[in-house]
């Protein structure tokens, strides 16, 4: 009997663990601090890692904040999707209460912690997660340009990580903001086409147009030719205090081909293939760019 009621704890707590994760969207959290921890590497003249451990804190609960708010939002068009239909909320596993306490809490947290840095990164912080949940998340089921105005919230952590290093919001920051802004088009827009139906019953606009056809594939095309040039523009010198080698920026451009390469095969061939190895494709892009720039700042 005992050996039972153990094993129903487990699962129960097992299953809390496991929808807290899905409502914060661990995963995309860290993915967002690992640009946050590069930004400021990029930025710092002495790497302090107590403040580093607030960074990746403070920026793990604003992310884990926004996407907690999204989710409660969208709480009835996920029940529509089938890649969403089985979150917390949706299936009533988790009450909208439990979950909007976990978003305050995380919100409070986030910032204070950002605060607790210099006051611009909390800023930065408050109006990510402010233009997430309050612009973007109503904007997508009324036009395509909620994903314009999500690029904002989705560009600030990897310059945030360079204004917590520096408490400055300049030239250096403006460019790594330019960097993540221009490459979540053709990221979002591929994941766009490859969920294209699912977006569209539950009413999203989540593509140029919202209309799937070579006319969205050639903003994808273009938006990553921009991205491609704003990531190897530092070799120029035109961004202040950060800037690259000559070698950085072959690696870095050749990265951006593979994917350019992937948006024309798109455009040749309109099949969900070739935006699932374009959307792939771009998540290496900005893993390893991130890598190669912290890298190429350590053997200046």
């Amino acid at each position: 009997m005992n050996t039972t009621v153990i094993s129903d704890n487990k699962t129960a707590m097992q299953t809390i663990l496991s929808d807290f994760k899905q409502l914060t969207k661990v995963g995309l959290s860290l993915s967002v601090v690992f640009s946050s921890v590069a930004g400021y590497l990029l930025a710092a003249e002495v790497v302090s890692f107590f403040t580093l451990f607030l960074l990746a804190l403070g920026g793990f609960f604003m992310v884990g904040a926004s996407n907690a708010f999204n989710q409660i939002i969208e709480k009835d068009t996920d029940a529509i999707m089938k890649r969403t239909q089985n979150r917390p909320l949706p299936t009533g596993r988790m009450s909208v209460n439990t979950a909007l306490i976990v978003a305050i809490t995380f919100t409070i947290l986030g910032i204070a912690i950002l605060y607790s840095i210099n006051p611009k990164s909390a800023l930065f912080g408050a109006i990510s997660i402010f233009l997430y949940t309050s612009v973007y998340t109503p904007l997508k089921a009324v036009t395509p340009l909620a994903v314009f105005v999500g690029a904002i919230p989705g560009a600030i952590p990897f310059m945030l990580g360079w204004v917590a290093a520096t408490n400055n919001f300049g030239i250096e920051a403006g460019f790594l903001f330019m960097i993540q802004f221009f490459w979540q088009f053709p990221h979002f827009w591929a994941i766009g086409w490859l969920q294209y139906e699912e977006y569209k019953k539950a009413g999203f606009y989540m593509l140029p147009m919202n209309t799937k056809n070579k006319g969205a594939i050639k903003q994808i095309v273009f938006y990553t030719v921009i991205m491609i040039l704003v990531s190897i523009a530092p070799v120029l010198r035109v961004s202040g205090e950060f800037y690259i080698y000559p070698a950085t920026a072959v690696i870095v451009a050749l990265f951006g081909i593979m994917m350019l390469y992937y948006g024309i095969r798109l455009y040749k061939t309109e099949q969900n293939i070739d935006a699932r190895k374009l959307m792939l494709s771009s998540v290496l892009y900005i893993t390893v760019v991130q890598i190669i720039y912290v890298v190429d700042k350590f053997l200046h």
